[in-house]
């Protein structure tokens, strides 16, 4: 089997079955197809191919918050598929975190996470999804128009269709608010230092999504991240916001 193939089969896999029934298979077999392509080329493409998908690995009908990013973590070994989330052991945290962790404590009156592991918010029905899935280290938005928005504008269409809140950070996801429903939507500036002082700290994010979710007839989510994998060890360079 060519290598290529192999490749693309590793990003696939992570797909959920339920999300599989949901988006149209030749999109999605022809980006992943693609980012093999560029991988077996010499491309150093963030993040590896079984996290590409990460987002979509658990059942489609357990999403009630969406939080929508824009791309992953150009860094080498910081992107996981998830948006704004790293790896446990990643030390200094990313910037764009620090801020959303700022947030969190002034939001929930909870102590500040310690660790970049975000997956007890996807545990707890939150999506961290970003609209272009794959990046080019080193390169913000290098794998823009090569077919990734068409595949999360089609998770946004679908999750649409039901109770859920759409938190969307930064203009790219803000393009999806007209899908989900303003009403439905907590729109603010993207948690990068470069623009979080433009409106993101203050927005209270978490508490009005689950005001949203309440209004809609939704549990609200535990957005205590108590229980998340703080690592071991040092993480090595600091991530691009």
């Amino acid at each position: 089997m060519p290598e290529t193939d192999i490749i693309a089969g590793r990003i696939l896999a992570t797909i959920h079955p339920s999300w599989r029934a949901e988006l149209d298979a030749a999109a999605v077999e022809a980006a992943a197809e693609w980012t093999a392509a560029r991988i077996v080329d010499g491309e150093p493409v963030q993040p590896a191919p079984g996290n590409i998908f990460r987002a979509l690995s658990r059942p489609a009908g357990e999403t009630r918050v969406l939080i929508l990013g824009q791309d992953p973590y150009p860094t080498p070994g910081h992107a996981v598929g998830l948006s704004f989330a790293s790896t446990p052991q990643m030390r200094p945290l990313p910037k764009s975190l620090v801020n959303i962790y700022t947030e969190y404590e002034s939001d929930l009156g909870l102590p500040r996470p310690e660790s970049a592991d975000l997956s007890p918010w996807t545990d707890a029905g939150v999506m961290l999804l970003n609209r272009v899935l794959t990046v080019r280290e080193g390169a913000t938005n290098s794998h823009r128009g090569q077919g990734w928005e068409e595949i999360t504008g089609a998770v946004v269409q679908h999750l649409a269709q039901r109770p859920v809140v759409g938190i969307l950070w930064g203009k790219q996801a803000q393009e999806t608010a007209g899908v989900i429903g303003p009403h439905r939507c907590i729109q603010s500036p993207h948690p990068s230092p470069l623009s979080a002082y433009r409106g993101f700290f203050g927005s209270r994010p978490f508490t009005r999504a689950n005001a949203l979710l309440e209004e809609q007839g939704a549990a609200p989510v535990d957005w205590d991240l108590s229980g998340q994998d703080r690592g071991h060890g040092a993480g090595g360079e600091e991530p691009r916001c």
